[in-house]
């Protein structure tokens, strides 16, 4: 183990360290792989926070005996992670999606990892981790149909990117999941300066199992949940474990969903909405409670003549909040 070793540059060849199991070069000043390395029987290997750019192609051995991969924010190739047939925890930074594409293709017909936490593109910032199963696109073009999810993610950031196509169509449509279980295990997601699109998910992509929603800084966002068309039935989304939403900076967004749905969210209990100007309407049904006392909600919204402007679905919600405020 080589941990927190600051002015360490070098480490000699492993190659004749036939019966390593586990190696840690963590945290070091190491500017180049070390040797050897397809000679080990390797079941964990840790290679975070080091000076390496990318991590070469067939560098482990074959077949990998790797249970645990964790290369932090150096580059590593989809295939050649998609390869390592016994893998179950992996932690690592992709080019972009061509290569989480080909890591995911990898894993037909045999289980995922249980736990990763895999970055697309150059990550600009920290996040706190919810999850087991989460990852990060930073800056990416995503072309119609190009994108692929992992069948159980849970924890989803889509930071700074660009969706080509038809801007109509909402965005999380486009992503084309590798099973038919269409976000059921997502969580958390936090979409952050989104290009080009009017609307996130369209009626039947809605994450029923969503805890926290964030959307910032998206300015041409008009809707969350898209509009059916008229003449259709009075729509209820039912997210029983959603207990965050926070919309900052989305200076399009008129509506959270059609203006003849409502959203049940029982779990609720933090609601910020900061300069969103044309918001007019709260289509949400807050927790069933009788007191503004009993009421365990956060809510904030900015500027203060929104509480004057807006409209709720729910006809109690208003003077409720308004007591406990």
């Amino acid at each position: 183990m080589l941990y927190y070793c600051d002015h360490l540059e070098y480490v000699p060849s492993l190659s004749n360290l036939r019966a390593l199991k586990e190696l840690y070069v963590t945290k070091t000043a190491v500017k180049e792989f070390p040797h050897g390395m397809q000679n080990l029987p390797l079941k964990c290997l840790n290679l975070d926070s080091i000076y390496i750019d990318e991590i070469p192609n067939e560098i482990f051995s074959r077949p990998s005996c790797l249970q645990e991969l964790n290369v932090g924010g150096t580059l590593i190739s989809g295939e050649e992670v998609g390869e390592l047939e016994k893998l179950e925890i992996f932690e690592g930074r992709f080019y972009d999606l061509p290569n989480l594409n080909m890591y995911l293709q990898a894993f037909h017909g045999r289980e995922e990892p249980r736990q990763y936490i895999i970055v697309v593109g150059k990550r600009e910032r920290e996040w706190e981790i919810h999850t087991s199963k989460r990852i990060e696109l930073w800056d990416c073009d995503i072309y119609p149909n190009q994108i692929m999810l992992p069948r159980h993610i849970e924890e989803l950031y889509v930071m700074h990117c660009t969706f080509y196509g038809h801007e109509e169509y909402p965005i999380i449509s486009r992503f084309v999941l590798t099973s038919l279980g269409t976000f059921s295990s997502l969580k958390y997601l936090v979409i952050w300066n989104l290009k080009n699109r009017k609307r996130l998910f369209s009626p039947n992509c809605v994450p029923l199992n969503l805890q926290v929603l964030e959307v910032w800084k998206c300015m041409l966002l008009e809707e969350i949940i898209a509009s059916e068309e008229s003449g259709r039935v009075t729509m209820e989304f039912c997210l029983p474990r959603l207990k965050e939403i926070v919309l900052k900076n989305l200076p399009e967004l008129k509506s959270i969903c059609n203006v003849d749905a409502v959203m049940v969210c029982e779990s609720l209990e933090w609601l910020v909405a900061h300069n969103c100007p044309k918001l007019e309407r709260m289509p949400l049904k807050l927790p069933q409670t009788r007191s503004s006392s009993s009421l365990k909600l956060f809510i904030n919204l900015e500027p203060m003549e929104l509480w004057e402007s807006m409209a709720w679905a729910d006809p109690d919600a208003k003077s409720l909040l308004i007591r406990k405020l």
